[in-house]
């Protein structure tokens, strides 16, 4: 599990613990000098370098703003996969046993909100090791857009974006496409939260941020669902793809539109 930005992963709790009440094994990446704050049992605390502020990308030209961006993209995918091979290793032989003999490597699904999301797409694009992932209404970045995606993968995206201008926007959308489109027919899904912001999809900008927040983005008509509604319309989808392509024998394409969730919108 990846955070957006440089979020801590402790802000995306409420996704987490759905998934491990479900009998899944969460790992959330937190990276040092990358995250804003990462604290070691140890009682040290390392905080994000001013040099890996991701939001030093925005408003530069196309081409150094792709540049800075593909930077971080590398350095951050490369954590997932430091993670695995350490999952692994921990798989194998634990020192505190605690989780020798208990992990099905065989049974990997990745998934990120925003700058998370992006990370997920081009870890999944290039390591096989990755059997099912979701993009959490993150744009896409990196060699992705040209090679695809050859596993199962789900687009969660909110019905308000991230306040680009409509130019980005209809470059994300045709990106996504792009991508989607190749991607097996019975292995993709794309779909809309109806009411749901970019930046209220984790415990901090869905239940913890000033009322005067959410008020703000009501008011200017970028957000048409409250915050524990969002989370629980996000976990059930989160929670349903990988039900189908981690958990069964035979995996096929959940029906993941429900009357429980009439917020849910199928794009096709």
């Amino acid at each position: 599990m990846r955070a957006g930005a440089s979020l801590e992963v402790w802000n995306y709790s409420t996704l987490a613990e759905d998934l491990a009440s479900h009998g899944y094994m969460v790992v959330g990446i937190d990276a040092p000098y990358r995250a804003f704050v990462v604290a070691f049992p140890d009682g040290r605390v390392i905080r994000r370098l001013p040099e890996n502020d991701p939001e030093l990308c925005i408003g530069r030209a196309r081409e150094e703003q792709s540049r800075c961006v593909n930077r971080f993209l590398t350095a951050w995918t490369a954590d997932i996969g430091y993670v695995l091979d350490r999952l692994g290793q921990l798989n194998t032989s634990d020192p505190s046993r605690r989780f020798t003999g208990r992990l099905d490597m065989t049974r990997v699904g990745i998934f990120g909100h925003s700058f998370g999301g992006a990370q997920g797409a081009q870890f999944c694009s290039q390591d096989p090791r990755c059997k099912a992932g979701i993009d959490v209404d993150g744009s896409l970045h990196g060699s992705v857009i040209q090679s695809g995606i050859h596993t199962p993968f789900m687009f969660l995206l909110s019905g308000e974006g991230d306040f680009s201008s409509s130019a980005e926007v209809r470059e994300l959308e045709f990106d996504i496409k792009s991508v989607y489109d190749r991607l097996p027919a019975n292995a993709r899904l794309r779909v809309s939260i109806r009411g749901a912001n970019h930046f209220t999809f984790s415990d901090d900008g869905a239940l913890l941020k000033s009322h005067a927040f959410r008020w703000v983005l009501q008011k200017i008509g970028k957000l048409g669902i409250d915050g524990p509604r969002q989370l629980a319309v996000t976990s059930y989808c989160i929670r349903s793809f990988f039900d189908a392509y981690l958990k069964q024998t035979t995996a096929s394409q959940p029906t993941i539109s429900s009357s429980l969730y009439p917020e849910i919108q199928v794009v096709e």
